[in-house]
């Protein structure tokens, strides 16, 4: 890299690879995409190792080792993490997925981010919207279904599933309250018509004895108000949709001919977990 000179031995910390980025890139260069989510506090790590950088478009600086140089006409207003310049959350989400071609991965991220409070659905939408944002097809799928209540990799999953299954659409990521007020907590998917619930489940989240007796505590509270709930491990949206299809054409029938559950049903924007 030229002009940078490490005082020191062994591989480079994370903080001296951006200050090796930010010094080669030159006054003015800003931290974007997966290096600077983490700098933000995202827990998902993600990337190719690569450094990405923002600079103004009339430098003419080219990408060289580790680092990435964007050159752009929307440089944004830097924000401070850990004494380096990054770019605001969205920014960097954009930033990322504008390189990816993984979905999943960067649902992975999107919903991480989201999910966490680091970054607002309204803030991303504004950030794609910008008339000269490139490379937005991506980022702008998985944002649809952020938007619809979707807040992991195996609820995409599912989404897709249901959309190609012939079954209603449901909604997702949806807080059921009692009879007496008291919330019975979130269920993944919730056909409203017929009170049917979806619960996708990962071997991850039931790593704890805490989250599975959390877990065994909201589906007996669910039965006992008559909802009925289709528990379905996550890895087999993919090695057995069929089946899984299927089991849900049958809960859905019963469900249809069942009383439907006295419990009210509301979008829960920020979901407790991920799949």
């Amino acid at each position: 890299m030229p002009g940078q000179i490490v005082l020191g031995s062994g591989a480079l910390t994370r903080r001296q690879k951006c200050r090796v980025g930010l010094g080669f890139a030159g006054p003015g260069a800003i931290l974007t995409g997966a290096v600077a989510l983490s700098l933000h506090g995202a827990r998902r790590n993600t990337g190719d190792g690569s450094l990405q950088v923002l600079i103004p478009a009339r430098r003419a600086v080219h990408s060289r080792s580790f680092v990435v140089v964007t050159r752009t006409g929307r440089m944004p207003e830097p924000g401070r993490r850990h004494g380096l310049p990054v770019a605001p959350v969205a920014r960097c989400l954009a930033d990322l997925a504008a390189r990816s071609k993984d979905r999943d991965e960067m649902r992975a991220v999107f919903a991480d981010a989201i999910q966490h409070g680091i970054c607002q659905v309204e803030d991303l939408a504004a950030e794609l919207d910008e008339i000269h944002r490139p490379s937005t097809a991506l980022a702008r799928a998985v944002l649809s279904e952020v938007t619809d209540g979707v807040r992991s990799t195996a609820e995409a999953w599912a989404r897709d599933l249901v959309a190609r299954s012939g079954l209603p659409v449901p909604e997702w990521n949806v807080e059921l309250v009692g009879p007496d007020g008291r919330s019975l907590g979130v269920v993944d998917a919730y056909w409203r018509e017929v009170g049917l619930a979806w619960e996708i489940q990962s071997e991850t989240f039931h790593l704890s004895p805490e989250a599975l007796d959390r877990d065994v505590t909201k589906l007996a509270g669910l039965a006992a108000c008559g909802v009925a709930v289709v528990p379905t491990m996550a890895g087999r949206l993919r090695s057995e949709p069929r089946t899984v299809v299927e089991a849900l054409g049958n809960a859905y029938a019963a469900a249809a001919a069942s009383p439907t559950p006295l419990v009210q049903a509301r979008l829960h924007r920020r979901a407790a977990r991920q799949s």
